[in-house]
């Protein structure tokens, strides 16, 4: 086992700062948010940087001959936007009662709630490199003298251990579908409950008789034509959900560039017109959707294009599952259930964090009732 002393700690103001082969050795298959070339697109198009409220301070633990062992994406930040895991009460409280909420340290991968390794490790590390890399968050905060530290939509595992290391744990849910060997999309809706099965067969039929076509494209087949057309979508949608985008135009063409064939795109033509669109990456078993938009209104295109066009690809490309995004209970009906995410939480302030634990401990137990009540709205038939 490798010595503690003979270990090196990096703190980096930029993922340039490590090369892309060295974070990217670290870096589960299934999980292409957390690739180097991601997080430099956010970073190199000005989308995360200091002035954007998201100053980087990335953790890379090296040995003695300069492999990195684990890495993490972590970042000082002065708001709480782009997280989905919200702690406005949180801030709010502590900000009334004499602190100082913010800057924090927020361990996530920027914009994006999805699921996956906030520690990510080479093959050669071990559970005391993972540990090592927790303490060094914690020491971070403290030598920053900051309020809290977020580490967001992490492992169940590293949820665990990270209890074990002074974080509070906090659950949520999103909705996943899953791939249980289907052949083809029929062979999916066969699995459904009549009236659910003829529900979205209703929806796909309106959508092509509107005359809709579904153009799906990948790597270079994605042109910076298709990048402005589908920018305008996500300006319209962002600006209607949020009120202000977190991303800019020149963040989607170094995306293409540098994760192109990741990037699964579909778009929506009518009469020689692309009209709305769908943003999709994917890993070796999943395939995640990100971004939608559309700037004319057809019945059940976003269910179309979001949903059942990612349910056509994971079947089709044999991937086990689509996670859709954050909130939406609609997805239930349509094969999307309940599954439950992971955050853990940090609090300097000892009033304040045992203040937060009893939030939390009522907040757990809410989120797994509704999980329980949620899954019982499955569109399934029963086996």
């Amino acid at each position: 086992m490798t010595s503690a002393n003979s270990l090196k700690i990096e703190i980096l103001d930029k993922i340039s700062a490590i090369s892309a082969d060295d974070w990217n050795q670290c870096v589960n298959a299934d999980e292409p948010f957390a690739r180097h070339e991601f997080l430099s697109a956010v970073e190199d198009s000005g989308c995360v940087t200091a002035k954007t409220g998201w100053m980087p301070q990335h953790l890379v633990l090296r040995d003695v001959d300069g492999t990195v062992l684990t890495c993490s994406p972590l970042y000082l930040k002065s708001h709480s936007y782009g997280e989905y895991v919200f702690d406005w009460s949180w801030a709010d409280a502590y900000e009334r009662a004499g602190g100082r909420y913010y800057p924090k340290l927020q361990c996530a991968i920027p914009f994006t709630p999805v699921s996956g390794h906030r520690i990510l490790r080479h093959p050669k590390a071990t559970d005391q490199h993972i540990a090592l890399l927790f303490n060094a968050m914690t020491d971070r905060a403290k030598e920053l003298k900051i309020s809290s530290l977020h580490v967001t939509f992490c492992t169940e595992q590293e949820w665990d251990m990270a209890e074990r290391h002074g974080f509070m744990r906090r659950s949520g849910h999103q909705y996943h579908w899953e791939n249980l060997d289907y052949h083809s999309f029929d062979d999916f809706l066969a699995r459904l409950s009549s009236r659910k099965r003829k529900s979205i067969r209703k929806e796909r039929k309106a959508v092509s008789q509107s005359g809709i076509d579904i153009q799906i494209l990948t790597g270079s087949e994605i042109s910076e034509i298709h990048w402005d057309a589908f920018y305008a979508f996500y300006m319209d949608t962002s600006g209607r959900k949020w009120g202000h985008p977190y991303l800019n135009r020149e963040f989607f063409s170094l995306l293409g560039e540098r994760l192109g064939d990741n990037i699964v795109l579909v778009l929506c033509i009518k009469e020689d017109r692309i009209v709305a669109g769908a943003l999709n990456l994917r890993g070796n078993q999943t395939i995640y959707g990100r971004y939608w938009g559309c700037l004319e209104d057809y019945r059940f295109l976003h269910f179309e294009a979001c949903y059942y066009q990612a349910i056509d690809y994971a079947i089709a490309h044999k991937l086990k599952r689509v996670e859709a995004g954050a909130q939406g209970e609609h997805k239930i009906q349509r094969g999307y259930l309940p599954v439950k995410t992971y955050s853990a939480h940090w609090i300097a302030d000892n009033g304040f964090s045992k203040a937060v634990q009893d939030f939390l401990d009522h907040d757990q137990k809410v989120n797994d009732l509704e999980i329980l009540e949620l899954s019982k709205l499955s569109p399934y038939k029963e086996t």
